[in-house]
C-alpha cells in the first residue's frame, strides 16, 4: 500500500472508485481527471486528513479560496503523489498495529515556496467569525492573533501540535524564490499556485465576499463627514452673523434718536398751543395737553373699556369676598384640603421614576423599538460589573519559552489573580432568602445563561473575567510544567496559558503543553475587551483594569423574579462594598449594579428634601418680614404680616396640590421633576401678585365713608387686571407647552398651568378673604398670633410706601432713566442679546449620565473608569420586522456576508461602515445567523447530522457523537453520492431549500457549540431568531458593537448614524423580491431610548416656548384693549431674556436637554411676571412724556416686581447650592438663578428703558376721563367751599389724580 512510510519511497496504485469520490471531497486539487488521478495516502491518512481540515473548514468555508488554499498545502503534503519532493521526515516512532511493531512518522519538515505560503495566507487573513464579529486568523495563529499574524506563523499554528488540532509536527520553511541554501539533498520547494480571494475555485466555489475578502469590496465611497459649522470668510458663521445683527440693532437705534430728536423739535412749537396751565396735587405748575373728544381714537377706548370693565368687576368681586371672609375660607379650606388629600393618595401611588416613562413618549420611535424589542427578544441583560485597578504596582518582564519577551503590567499579577477569583467567588455564592420565591435565592435563580437558560446551574451563569481563561480553577491558575521547544526546556505556567487565551479566546486547547483550555466554564468565549481594560495595541498583558462582569436577566416590573434579581443586586453592592474596606484588598476600583443608578437618584431626592424645605422656610420668612408695614416699634406685633404671608404660601402650596390630586385622579402621574419645579414657579407667580395686592393696599388710603370691604375691594379691582394678565398668559402659556411630545415637558406644563389657574383662583378668594380678616385685626390694634393682646399707639393716618418705593421714585428711576443712561443701556443690552445670540448657537445638546449622581456618589467613579479603561462600546442590534423572506435564496443572499452573498446585504454593509468608526461609530460588525446557519448545513462542517437508524431517524444528531458513529450521517449522504455536486456543497455557494431552511434552524439554533462544531446557534442566536406558529420569521436581530461613548453628544451621534444606517439597508432590502412594503431594519440598544429626545430637543424646543410666547403677546394685546405696540415690547422683552438665558448656559457649562427646556418654559412665565405688571403700568400712566411715565412705572410697580418676583425667588434658589445633586445644582441652582437673575434686569432696568423710547403713547381716552373728572370735581368744590373737611385725610380729587397716576 502506497505512502504507509514515506522513507520506502513512492510506490502509485491508482485508487478505486469510492476513493475517488473520498478523494475528490477531501483533496480536489489532486484530480487530474479520469485514469489520471493518483494519492500517496491510505484510507485511514485520508480519513485523517478530512478530519484535520474539517475544524478549520468550519469557520474557513466562508471564502472558498481560502478553504481551498488551506487544504491545497495538507493534501500535497500528505497525499500528494510527489509528496517526497516537498518533504523531509525529521521523527519516527515505533508503534504497535494490528499486534505488528511499525514504523510511523510523527514529524516532518515542509518546505514551500514563500510565495504560495503568502497567496494563501492573503485569501485567509480577513475571513470574518460572524458570531464574534473577529478574524479567522485569530483563532489560527496563536499568540499572535489577527493583528501580528504572518503566514510563517500561521503555518508554524498549522504544524504545532500542541494546539490539539494538528496530528503532527510540521515545520513549514516558506522559502524565497532561488534560496536553496537550506534544502536537504533531493527536495524541491513546493511553487503550486495560490488562489486569490477574489478567484474562482477548480471545484466551482465563487468568489470570497467583501466581507473576508477586500479585493472583492466594490468602490463604495466614504461616508461623508460630519458638516462642518458654519464659517463666513473663514471665520465663524454665526459670530459674523451676531456682529452684523448688532451693527444693524445699534444703527437703528441710533437712526431713531436721531430722527425722534429732530421731530420733537419741530413738534414742540405746535404742542406748546394746545397746552393749558394747572395744578398738580403739590400746587406745582405744570403743563398737561388738553384732550378732545374727536381726539380719541376707537383703540384708546376699547382699552379703556377692558380696563374699566375688568376693574369694576373685580372691585365688586373683592368686596363681596372681604364681607364674608370666615365663610369664604371656610369653604375654600375643605375643598383645598380634600384635593390636597387626594393628591397624597394618588402621588404616593402614581410617582413616575422610570425615566423611559419622563423622557420618552410612548409614541416615539425608540420608545416603538424598545416595545418591540423587548416584545420579541429578552429585554437587555442586567450588568452588575467591577473594574479593578492596582495603580503603583510595579510591573515586570516575562521572557515566554513559546511567545518571547511580554510585558506583565503590575495589576496582571498571579497574586491579584487569585485575589481577583476569591472576589468573584464570593460574589457567586451570594445566597439569601427571598419571599417572592419562598425560599433560598442565589445567582443561578436569576442570572443570564445563554448555554442552559432552562436550568441553568452556578456553573451555567455569564460571569465575565480574567479568571475564567482557567475556568475559575485555582488549580489551573497554580499549575506548572516544564516544556521543551526549539531544543529549550523552560518552565511554562499561568502567564503562557494566559498570553495564549488574550490572543485566542475561542481556542478549546492552548499550545502550551499545560492543554487547558481558554473558554469559561460556561462554554462561551471570553473576549479580552471583556476581561481587561486600559490596554494599547492589544498589548492584553499590560493592562490596567480588570474587570468582572456579572449579567442577570431582565424581568419586567411585574415579574416575581425581578425583586429577587433586585435582591441579588443589593447583596452584590453590600459585598463589594465590604470588600472595599478590607484592608487587605490591594484594589483600587469602582462598580455598579443595574439598580445603582435608580437608588442613588432616590437617595439624593431623599438627601435633599430638607435643602428644599429649607430653602421654602427661607422664601416664606423673606415673604412674612417683608409684607408687613412696620411704622413703629411699638406696633411691629400688629403691623406684621405673618399669618398673610403663611397664607400666601399656603395658597401656592394647595394650588400645586390641587393641580397633582387632579390630574392624579385622571391618570397622569406626578415626577420629581415636578415636585421641584412647579412649587417654584407658582411661588414666583403667587408671591409677585401677593405683593402688588398687598402694597397697594398699604399704599391706599380709605376714602371718606368708605368701608373696609369696600376699599379692599377698590384695590383689588386696581391690581387684579393686572394679576389676570400674568397669570392667564403663563396658564396658556403651559397649557399649549402641553402639546410637547416629551412626557416629562407635557406632565409639568399641565401641572404647572393648573396650579397656576388654582393659584389665581385662590389668591382671588382665599387670600383676598384672609386679607380682610387681618386688616380687620390691624384695625383693631390687635397683635398679630396674639389676636387678644392689644395696643395703644394707632395706625398711622397716611399711606405706608414702604422702604424700596420711595427709593426707586426718588434715586433709581431718575438715574436709570437718565437720557445718558438710556443710551448706555440700550448699548449694553443690544450687545447682550447679540452676544448671547452667538453663545446660544454652541450650547452643547444632551444630558451626561454622571450630573444625575450625586457628588458622593460612587456611580461618579464607575463613570470614570468606565470612560477610561473601556474598549468597546455597547452593543447594537439591527432588528429586522416581519416581511423579509429569509427562506429564499435571494432573501438569504440579501442578509449574509459569505461566498455568493449581495455585495450590499445587511450585514455587508454594516461591514462597511465599521471601516469608518469616527463617523459610524459602529467598531465591530454584526455576527450573522444566516451566515453560520449556512455554514452549519455545509457537509464540510460536519454539524448537521441525522440518525438514519433507530427510534431517531431522521432526527438531528449532535456533531458530539462519535465520528464513526453508524447511526448519524452528515445530512448530504442522506440525499447524493454526486461528486461534483458534493464540491459545490464543500464550498457554501449552494443554499439551503425552503423545506431544509425551516426543517433545520431549530435544530441549528439549539445546537451548542464545540470544538466539532463551532458554528452551533445555542447561545450566540438561539434568541436572535422569533418564528411565529407557522414556521415565518416574524422578528431577527444581527449584533454589533458600537465604539466607546463618553458623552451624550456621542451617544446621539451613534444613533443618528446607526438610523440611517438602518435605513439604507431597509431600502435596499425592501428591493428583494418577496419583502412587503412596510419592512423595516431598525437599530436599537438600550441607551437610544433615553438620547432620541436629543435629535428633536431642538426643534421640540423652539416649538414649545414659541407656544409659550405666543399667548403672551396675545393675552396682553386684548387686555390692554388690542394695544399691538405693548404686546410687541412685552413679547420682546421676554424673548430676549429666554436668549439671554441659553447664552449664559453655554458660558456656564449648562447643557440643552428636556430639564433645560422645562427650566426656560419656566423662564417664560417668570419673565411674564417682570416684565407684563411694568408693561401695564406704563401703558395706562397719564404722565406726559414717555420718560415720566416710564418712571412712574418703575417706582410704582417696579418696587413691587422687585419685591415679589427677584427677592422671593432669590433667597430660595441660593440656598439650593447646599444640594448634593448635581443635577439640582446645575439646572434648578444655576439656571434659576440665572433667570431669575436675567429676568430682575430685563425688567427693571432694560424694559423700563425701551418703553422710554418705544412705548405706546398715553390712552387719550384715560386723559379725556381724567379731565371731565377734575371738572365736575371742580364744580362741586365751588358749590360745597364752605364745607370743611369731615376727614383729614387725602380729598377725592388727589386720591383719584393718585389712582390715574398708578393706573
Amino acid at each position: 500500500e502506497c505512502g504507509r512510510n514515506p522513507l520506502l519511497g513512492p510506490t502509485l496504485i491508482p485508487p478505486i472508485f469510492v476513493k475517488v469520490l473520498f478523494l475528490l471531497q477531501v483533496c480536489p486539487i489532486l484530480d487530474r481527471g479520469e485514469n489520471n488521478t493518483y494519492a500517496c495516502c491510505s484510507i485511514k491518512q485520508l480519513t485523517s486528513l478530512e478530519t484535520s481540515l474539517t475544524l478549520s473548514k468550519v469557520v474557513l468555508i466562508r471564502c472558498p479560496s481560502c478553504a481551498e488554499n488551506f487544504a491545497h498545502l495538507h493534501c500535497i503534503t500528505t497525499c500528494s503523489p510527489n509528496q517526497s519532493q516537498t518533504v523531509k521526515v525529521t521523527k519516527v516512532m515505533n508503534v504497535t498495529y494490528l499486534g505488528r511493531e511499525k514504523e510511523a512518522v510523527v514529524g516532518y519538515q515542509a518546505f514551500i515556496n514563500a510565495s504560495f505560503a503568502e497567496g494563501a495566507f492573503q485569501s485567509c487573513k480577513n475571513v470574518r467569525i460572524p458570531a464574534t464579529g473577529g478574524f479567522a486568523v485569530g483563532t489560527m495563529c496563536g499568540r499572535y492573533g489577527a493583528k501580528l499574524c504572518t503566514a510563517q506563523r500561521w503555518y508554524d499554528f498549522q504544524g504545532d501540535s500542541s494546539n490539539g488540532l494538528a496530528p503532527l509536527d510540521i515545520d513549514f520553511r516558506l522559502l524565497k524564490e532561488g534560496d536553496t541554501t537550506v534544502l536537504p539533498e533531493g527536495v524541491i520547494p513546493y511553487s503550486g499556485t495560490a488562489l486569490k480571494c477574489n478567484e474562482t475555485t477548480p471545484s466551482g466555489g465563487q468568489v470570497c465576499s467583501c466581507q473576508d475578502c477586500q479585493e472583492s469590496c466594490p468602490i463604495v465611497p466614504p461616508p461623508p463627514p460630519p458638516s462642518d459649522p458654519l464659517r463666513l470668510f473663514g471665520v465663524d458663521g454665526f459670530f459674523i452673523i451676531s456682529v452684523i445683527l448688532f451693527c444693524l440693532l445699534v444703527l437703528a437705534f441710533l437712526v431713531f434718536l436721531i430722527v425722534s430728536f429732530m421731530l420733537r423739535s419741530k413738534q414742540r412749537k405746535s404742542e406748546e398751543k394746545h397746552k393749558t396751565k394747572c395744578k398738580d396735587q403739590n400746587s406745582n405748575d405744570v403743563t398737561q395737553q388738553v384732550i378732545y373728544p374727536s381726539e380719541v381714537t376707537c383703540t384708546d377706548r376699547i382699552s379703556l373699556a377692558a380696563h374699566s370693565f375688568l376693574s369694576l368687576l373685580f372691585q365688586r368681586w373683592g368686596t363681596f369676598i372681604a364681607s364674608y371672609p370666615l365663610t369664604v375660607s371656610g369653604f375654600f379650606l375643605f375643598l383645598t384640603l380634600n384635593s390636597v388629600k387626594q393628591s397624597v393618595h394618588f402621588i404616593s401611588i402614581e410617582l413616575t421614576t422610570d425615566p423611559v416613562e419622563l423622557w420618552s413618549a410612548p409614541s416615539s420611535r425608540a420608545r416603538k423599538e424598545k416595545d418591540f424589542h423587548d416584545t420579541y427578544f429578552d429585554p437587555f441583560f442586567r450588568t452588575n460589573q467591577v473594574i479593578l485597578t492596582a495603580p503603583g504596582r510595579q510591573g515586570h518582564i516575562y521572557n515566554s519559552l513559546l511567545f518571547g519577551q511580554q510585558n506583565f503590567s503590575g495589576l496582571v499579577s498571579k497574586d491579584l489573580v487569585i485575589q481577583l477569583l476569591e472576589l468573584q467567588k464570593r460574589i457567586q455564592n451570594i445566597e439569601f432568602w427571598s419571599d417572592d420565591l419562598n425560599s433560598t435565592a442565589s445567582l443561578k435563580d436569576v442570572c443570564f445563561a445563554p448555554l442552559n437558560p432552562s436550568n441553568p446551574s452556578l456553573t451555567d451563569c455569564a460571569v465575565n473575567s480574567l479568571p475564567q481563561y482557567f475556568q475559575n480553577s485555582l488549580d489551573n491558575i497554580n499549575a506548572k510544567v516544564n516544556m521543551t521547544e526549539l531544543g529549550v526546556t523552560k518552565e511554562v505556567d499561568w502567564r503562557d496559558h494566559l498570553i495564549y487565551c488574550l490572543s485566542s479566546p475561542l481556542s478549546f486547547k492552548d499550545i502550551t503543553d499545560l492543554g487547558m483550555s481558554c473558554m469559561a466554564d460556561y462554554g462561551a468565549p471570553v473576549f479580552p475587551f471583556l476581561a481587561v481594560g486600559g490596554y494599547e495595541n492589544d498589548d492584553y498583558t499590560n493592562a490596567e483594569a480588570f474587570i468582572l462582569t456579572f449579567s442577570l436577566n431582565n424581568y419586567a416590573r411585574d415579574n416575581p423574579k425581578f425583586k429577587v434579581a433586585m435582591q441579588w443586586e443589593k447583596e452584590f453592592l453590600r459585598i463589594v462594598q465590604e470588600y472595599q474596606k478590607d484592608p487587605a484588598c490591594n484594589f483600587t476600583f469602582a462598580y455598579m449594579a443595574e439598580r445603582s443608578l435608580e437608588d442613588e437618584i432616590n437617595r439624593t431626592t431623599a438627601e435633599d428634601i430638607p435643602i428644599f424645605m429649607i430653602s421654602y422656610a427661607v422664601i416664606f420668612v423673606y415673604i412674612a418680614v417683608a409684607l408687613g408695614e412696620y411704622s413703629s416699634w411699638k406696633r411691629i406685633l400688629v403691623d406684621s404680616k405673618v399669618l398673610v404671608g403663611l397664607g400666601g404660601i399656603l395658597v401656592v402650596g394647595c394650588s400645586v396640590l390641587a393641580s397633582m390630586g387632579f390630574y392624579s385622579w385622571i391618570g397622569i402621574p406626578s415626577s420629581l421633576v415636578i415636585l421641584q419645579v412647579v412649587p417654584f414657579l407658582v411661588l414666583a407667580v403667587g408671591a409677585d401678585n401677593i405683593f402688588i395686592f398687598v402694597l397697594e393696599y398699604q399704599r391706599d388710603v380709605r376714602r371718606p365713608g368708605e368701608k373696609r370691604e369696600e376699599q379692599i375691594g377698590r384695590v383689588l379691582g386696581n391690581v387684579a387686571p393686572s394679576m389676570l394678565l400674568c397669570s392667564l398668559s403663563e396658564s396658556v402659556c403651559f397649557f399649549l407647552g402641553a402639546l410637547s411630545t416629551m412626557p416629562a415637558v407635557r406632565t409639568f406644563a399641565l401641572y404647572a398651568a393648573l396650579a397656576v389657574v388654582m393659584d389665581f383662583v385662590l389668591q382671588m378668594t382665599a387670600f383676598v378673604a384672609l386679607l380682610s380678616l387681618d386688616a380687620r385685626r390691624q384695625d383693631s390694634n390687635r397683635c398679630e398670633l396674639l389676636c387678644c393682646v392689644t395696643v395703644s399707639t394707632q395706625r398711622p393716618n397716611k399711606p405706608n410706601e414702604g422702604f424700596l418705593r420711595p427709593l426707586m421714585r426718588k434715586y433709581y428711576a431718575p438715574v436709570l432713566l437718565n437720557c445718558y443712561v438710556r443710551i448706555i443701556v440700550m448699548f449694553v443690552f443690544i450687545f447682550a442679546f447679540c452676544g448671547c445670540l452667538f453663545l446660544m448657537f454652541h450650547v452643547k445638546v444632551g444630558l451626561d449620565q454622571e450630573l444625575a449622581m450625586p457628588k458622593d456618589s460612587y456611580m461618579l467613579v464607575y463613570f470614570e473608569y468606565l470612560y477610561k479603561y473601556f474598549e468597546v462600546g455597547v452593543p447594537v442590534y439591527f432588528v429586522t420586522r416581519k416581511g423579509y423572506n429569509f427562506t429564499s435564496v435571494e432573501g438569504m443572499n440579501g442578509v449574509c456576508s459569505s461566498v455568493g452573498c449581495d455585495q450590499f446585504s445587511l450585514t455587508q454593509k454594516i461591514q462597511y461602515a465599521t471601516d469608518y468608526p469616527d463617523r459610524s461609530y459602529l467598531a465591530i460588525p454584526a455576527n450573522s445567523w444566516v451566515d453560520d446557519f449556512i455554514d452549519w448545513l455545509n457537509p464540510g462542517s460536519k454539524c448537521c447530522r441525522l440518525y438514519t437508524i433507530g427510534p431517531n431517524t431522521g432526527k438531528f444528531c449532535s456533531a458530539n457523537e462519535r465520528e464513526d458513529y453508524p447511526l448519524c450521517v452528515t445530512t448530504h449522504f442522506i440525499t447524493t453520492f454526486s461528486a461534483p455536486l458534493l464540491a459545490v456543497w464543500a464550498y457554501g455557494v449552494l443554499r439551503p431549500s425552503v423545506e431544509d431552511f425551516n426543517r433545520f434552524l431549530p435544530d441549528f439554533l439549539g445546537n451548542r457549540p464545540d470544538l466539532k462544531c463551532a458554528k452551533g446557534g445555542l447561545g450566540a442566536y438561539d434568541t436572535a431568531v422569533v418564528r411565529d406558529e407557522s414556521g415565518e420569521i416574524i422578528a431577527s436581530r444581527f449584533m454589533a458593537y458600537h465604539i466607546p461613548l463618553t458623552n451624550s453628544q456621542e451617544y446621539t451621534a451613534a444613533l443618528k448614524t446607526a438610523r440611517e444606517l438602518a435605513h439604507n439597508i431597509t431600502l435596499g432590502m425592501r428591493n428583494i423580491s418577496g419583502t412587503s412594503p412596510d419592512f423595516e431594519v431598525f437599530p436599537y440598544t438600550v441607551t437610544y431610548v433615553y438620547y432620541e429626545q436629543y435629535l428633536t430637543i431642538v426643534p421640540e424646543g423652539l416649538f414649545n416656548i414659541s407656544m409659550c410666547l405666543l399667548p403672551t403677546f396675545l393675552v396682553c394685546c386684548l387686555l390692554l384693549g388690542l394695544d399691538l405696540c405693548s404686546g410687541l415690547l412685552n413679547l420682546f422683552t421676554i424673548i430676549m431674556i429666554v436668549v439671554d438665558t441659553v447664552g449664559v448656559m453655554t458660558l456656564w457649562g449648562i447643557d440643552y436637554n428636556a430639564v433645560a427646556l422645562i427650566n426656560l418654559v419656566t423662564a417664560v412665565g417668570i419673565s411674564v411676571e417682570f416684565v407684563s405688571h411694568m408693561t401695564r403700568s406704563f401703558a395706562l400712566s397719564t404722565k406726559p412724556t414717555h420718560a415720566e411715565r416710564a418712571m412712574e412705572a418703575t417706582a410704582n410697580m417696579g418696587s413691587a416686581v422687585f419685591a415679589g418676583v427677584a427677592m422671593t425667588n432669590l433667597p430660595g434658589i441660593l440656598v439650593l447650592a447646599l444640594a448634593k445633586a448635581q443635577l439640582i445644582q446645575m439646572f434648578f441652582f444655576r439656571l434659576n438663578l440665572v433667570i431669575t437673575l436675567l429676568g430682575m434686569a430685563h425688567g427693571l432696568i432694560f424694559l423700563p428703558v425701551l418703553l422710554s423710547y418705544f412705548g405706546p403713547g398715553v390712552n387719550k381716552a384715560v386723559l379725556l376721563q381724567l379731565q371731565q373728572a377734575k371738572s365736575k370735581a371742580s364744580k362741586e368744590l365751588e358749590t360745597r367751599s364752605n364745607v370743611g373737611p369731615t376727614y383729614d385725610n387725602m380729598s377725592y380729587e388727589d386720591s383719584e389724580t393718585k389712582k390715574g397716576q398708578r393706573l
